[in-house]
C-alpha cells in the first residue's frame, strides 16, 4: 500500500509535466475529463487533483491501456455468460437484428 501511495504522490506532483509530454492537447483532455477549464488549470497549478480526477486524465492520455483493460473485461464477462448459460444461437441473434433494422427503416420512412 505504501508503494501505491508514493506512486500517487509522484504522479500528482508531476502531472503538469505528464500533461505537457502527452500527445493530446490540454483542451481535449479538459473536455474528455469533464473538469471545468478554470478548475483544471487551478488544480494543475496547485497539483491538487483528486485520485478520481487523475484516473480520468490517465484514461484519456493512455487510451490503449484502458482499451486493453476494457477488452479483457469484456472477454471475462463473455466467458461468465457462457459458463452460466446466457447465450443465444447465431441465427436467432441475426434474425432479431434484421427485425430491429427493418423496424427502424419502417419508422424512418413513415416519419417522412
Amino acid at each position: 500500500m505504501i508503494l501505491e501511495i508514493k506512486n500517487y504522490i509522484k504522479i500528482s506532483n508531476s502531472i503538469d509535466e505528464i500533461l505537457k509530454n502527452s500527445p493530446f492537447k490540454i483542451k481535449y483532455i479538459i473536455e474528455k475529463t469533464g473538469i471545468s477549464e478554470p478548475t483544471f488549470f487551478r488544480k494543475m497549478k496547485e497539483k491538487k487533483f483528486l485520485p478520481e480526477e487523475l484516473l480520468k486524465i490517465a484514461e484519456v492520455i493512455e487510451p490503449v491501456i484502458n482499451l486493453k483493460e476494457d477488452i479483457l473485461k469484456g472477454i471475462q464477462e463473455g466467458l461468465e455468460d457462457v459458463k452460466n448459460g446466457r447465450i443465444q444461437e447465431h441465427n436467432q441473434v441475426m434474425n432479431e437484428a434484421r427485425e430491429r433494422i427493418a423496424k427502424k427503416k419502417n419508422e424512418y420512412f413513415l416519419d417522412k
